[in-house]
């Protein structure tokens, strides 16, 4: 079996419930109006794009993004406040997470002046609980992995009157899923104005790392909307170990993966991919790649190491998934067709989403201090 599935998509974006809301999005209007909002900084990267023979690199950093090391704090604020609109008597949101999103449920309760009860699977980490505690939510460990948890998650919402705010789609659950993906069309945004004060030429490939998809298909359906059939190439990039939607595109259809579901990605270790995120990304996806662990360990200390005088990036193992997929595209002589595919050049522009920082500290020093980080002087964060 191959680590990797070539699309031949369609480039045509689906009316439905989900993407009527994201074409009402008024999502960045929404985070102006936040004391705390500032766009998060897209950051050249030189002397990586030459060391891979590119054209150019760039990275849009989200761990700037609200003090909370991530974006998915654009999701749940945005769904939230659209939630309170129609019924400003909630007095609890929930979630299930890996991590970050609940965190981020947790932050925009708080700003709501609502209560949280976050959801994690048993093996999440202490230090990701202890962030989510920070802002003022309970946590709950389910025995389980996250589809389990997410099912448990849902029970739970409606045995207690709690309001789910859940970054994955099913039957007959859609609409907080798509206002989710449309609270993220906020940074899609930023990076259209950053890059029209900038001398950049056209993004050429831009590479997007999923675990359900939610985020990956608000992505894509941007720039399908945007730019139509002239579109950057896309590429999705999960963890070898949870990879749903390239199960999902060799099946021909949205099943949950056999695999073991143990990653150091976090943040990406999801099963069965979202119902509406699922009908976006095989209609704009170029290319599906799953990496290995060691690789967004590479790709981490690469963005921390920083060439020359590339500034320095702090990612987390899911916030380099996307540069974890490229090196390995790059490197690896069996990614051939991939590169043609993508018609990767010294002329290619790359473009990549660092989507959280170091979430988890402990393994985040653990992984700089070992290989290229045993040559160089580390600066702990």
């Amino acid at each position: 079996m191959t680590d990797y599935f070539i699309n031949s998509p369609n480039n045509t974006v689906n009316s439905t419930l989900t993407t009527t809301i994201l074409g009402q999005s008024s999502a960045i209007d929404y985070h102006r109006s936040l004391s705390i909002y500032q766009p998060t900084p897209l950051v050249s990267l030189p002397n990586l794009a030459l060391s891979y023979n590119v054209g150019a690199i760039y990275v849009k950093d989200e761990a700037h993004r609200f003090g909370l090391n991530a974006f998915k704090g654009l999701g749940a604020s945005y769904a939230i406040h659209k939630i309170l609109e129609r019924n400003p008597d909630i007095d609890t949101f929930c979630t299930a997470t890996d991590g970050n999103h609940g965190r981020a449920v947790a932050w925009a309760s708080k700003i709501a002046h609502k209560k949280a009860v976050i959801f994690v699977p048993e093996d999440t980490t202490a230090s990701r609980i202890s962030a989510i505690e920070g802002e003022g939510a309970i946590v709950v460990k389910v025995a389980g992995d996250y589809d389990e948890t997410c099912a448990f998650a849902e029970k739970t919402s409606i045995e207690e009157g709690w309001q789910l705010v859940q970054d994955t789609a099913w039957e007959n659950y859609e609409e907080i899923p798509a206002q989710l993906m449309a609270g993220y069309l906020t940074h899609f945004r930023e990076l259209e104005n950053t890059l029209h004060s900038l001398p950049i030429p056209k993004i050429d490939v831009v590479f997007l790392q999923a675990g359900v998809g939610s985020w990956a298909s608000s992505a894509i359906w941007y720039y399908l909307n945007r730019y139509g059939n002239n579109r950057p190439k896309i590429v999705i990039v999960e963890p070898y170990e949870a990879d749903g939607i390239l199960s999902s595109f060799k099946a021909g259809k949205r099943i949950k993966p056999t695999c073991t579901f143990r990653t150091i990605m976090a943040g990406l270790n999801c099963g069965i991919p979202s119902l509406t995120a699922w009908d976006i990304i095989k209609n704009g996806a170029d290319v599906v790649i799953k990496v290995r662990d060691s690789v967004a360990k590479q790709a981490i200390r690469a963005l921390y190491y920083a060439n020359g005088t590339d500034e320095r990036i702090i990612a987390g193992e899911s916030g380099a998934g996307g540069l974890a997929g490229f090196i390995k595209i790059m490197t690896t002589a069996t990614m051939q067709k991939v590169r043609e595919t993508l018609a990767i050049s010294p002329n290619s522009t790359i473009l990549f989403y660092n989507t959280e920082g170091a979430a988890d500290l402990a393994s985040f020093r653990k992984i700089i201090s070992t290989s290229l980080g045993q040559t160089k002087n580390a600066r702990q964060p």
